[in-house]
């Protein structure tokens, strides 16, 4: 009897003591690890990915996209369509799953796709109402935007609806609608473009992108200059 309650206790103080080395060595020492390495050496993703302005101010996070629209004249009007502020390059449609309905004392944003078939009529409408706006904004008195010039991330979302990047093409026409609505120069536009267009990681994976969020940024700074 002695010897069963001993034995028992015996395994029971070495699970107790695994379990206590366990949480210091899992629960505390190889998170501070990770976490150490990921602040040293990847600083910046480690914190978001964050863009800042000129000032400093955290404007965003390099991985999510933004929208850049109007004011609504009715913000309460869930039915009100937002419209784009032609002062700033636009990112990808983003009709995705659409706002939060289920707990409506939250704002949020829920990332999704539309998951509509290439065929199907709502979608080929979609398509075409936001190439035909694409064109229309996009074409100024000097410009004329060609409909085989739209790309095609100007119309369709991506499957997160969050994609921070547009195409090279994408920000190609709208550089004089911004310039116009700026009123600065092509040229310094398009070399804001230029200077902010990535190439493909480590030249073969994925497309030429451009960060709109950044690019955003860097208009910002320089219509104020």
């Amino acid at each position: 009897m002695n010897n069963s309650v001993g034995n028992t206790a015996r395994l029971l103080w070495a699970g107790l003591r695994a379990l206590l080395v366990l949480t210091i060595v899992c629960g505390v020492l190889y998170p501070l690890a990770v976490t150490g390495i990921a602040q040293a050496l990847f600083n910046d993703k480690a914190n978001g990915s964050e863009i800042k302005d000129k000032s400093g101010q955290v404007v965003g996070s390099s991985l999510i996209g933004q929208t850049y629209n109007l004011p609504k004249a009715n913000p309460d009007d869930p039915e009100e369509a937002a419209k784009p502020d032609l002062k700033w390059f636009q990112p990808r449609p983003s009709n995705g799953l659409g706002s939060n309905s289920v707990n409506t004392q939250y704002a949020l944003i829920l990332s999704g796709a539309t998951n509509k078939a290439a065929d199907n009529p709502d979608l080929v409408k979609l398509v075409e109402d936001a190439k035909a706006a694409v064109i229309a904004d996009n074409t100024t008195a000097s410009y004329k935007v060609q409909p085989q010039d739209v790309p095609a991330d100007a119309v369709t979302s991506s499957g997160s609806g969050l994609d921070p990047a547009i195409s090279p093409e994408y920000a190609k026409i709208q550089i004089h609608r911004v310039a116009e609505q700026n009123k600065l120069d092509v040229k310094q536009v398009e070399k804001l473009v230029a200077e902010h267009t990535e190439g493909r990681t480590l030249g073969f994976m994925g497309e030429p992108r451009v960060n709109v969020l950044e690019l955003n940024t860097a208009l910002k700074a320089l219509t104020k200059n």
